[in-house]
């Protein structure tokens, strides 16, 4: 794989889990990283600090990707700090689970504005840049559930199956402009939101899983810099499942 060095990466929800794996992994392939994160400082102060013992350059920027004003400032302390904007990884995401004749209309507007309002902000702000540069990547990070739902979830399905859409038609977009935009579909892996379910819930999932294991926050982080790469200039627009079979 190319060498990343010198590209300057915003990785949102960097804070924790994927996010945090995906912004050291890209890291260590030589990438400035923008560490966006929501409210725990502390830890986006160890995801940056992460970052800096694998070599590369680091800041943490509090931003709630769903609100506009904040999108913009995250942008310009991007550029401020590195002068480009080479990677968007839309990692940023909420989950309010409920059966849907329990879920409050809150609960279903508050995930859809987080992971999918979020998602096409930072794509339209940072793809502004990108534009001008005439050449980006963007990877937005879905999950299983956006392609094929799962009870408790119609919030969280509905906003990942958003993301998928909004990032056809961001390729559709910007491809003739040295843009590429593609989707990650992460299944069953383990993070700290994972490991609070229950066991049965757990055992139920791991039977689903051909591979018979679940997945680490670090196969999706290099899924994503293989995406990022110029070894995947020419793939744009399309869904890559890292979920161990589950959706085979």
């Amino acid at each position: 794989m190319n060498s990343l060095k010198g590209k300057t990466a915003i990785v949102t929800g960097a804070s924790r889990g994927i996010g945090r794996a995906i912004a050291v992994e890209l890291a260590a392939k030589g990438c400035n990283v923008v560490v966006d994160y929501a409210g725990n400082v502390n830890a986006a102060e160890e995801t940056v600090k992460l970052c800096q013992e694998a070599g590369a350059s680091a800041i943490a920027v509090c931003a709630d990707v769903s609100d506009e004003k904040a999108v913009n400032e995250l942008i310009s302390k991007a550029q401020e700090n590195y002068g480009s904007i080479d990677i968007l990884v839309n990692n940023a995401g909420i989950t309010r689970d409920n059966l849907m004749l329990r879920m409050s209309a809150e609960d279903f507007d508050e995930v859809i504005s987080k992971n999918l309002r979020g998602a096409f902000l930072m794509t339209k702000y940072a793809g502004k840049i990108m534009l001008k540069q005439r050449a980006g990547r963007i990877v937005n990070i879905s999950s299983i559930v956006g392609l094929h739902g799962n009870a408790g979830q119609a919030n969280y399905s509905a906003s990942k199956a958003g993301i998928i859409g909004l990032t056809k038609t961001t390729a559709l977009e910007y491809a003739s402009r040295g843009i590429t935009a593609n989707v990650i579909a992460p299944g069953f892996i383990d993070t700290d939101m994972t490991s609070s379910l229950p066991e049965k819930v757990k055992e139920s999932m791991l039977s689903r899983i051909p591979a018979g294991k679940f997945g680490q926050a670090e196969d999706i982080a290099k899924a994503v810099a293989f995406l990022a790469s110029d070894d995947a200039r020419y793939i744009t627009g399309q869904v890559l499942g890292v979920d161990g079979g589950m959706g085979a």
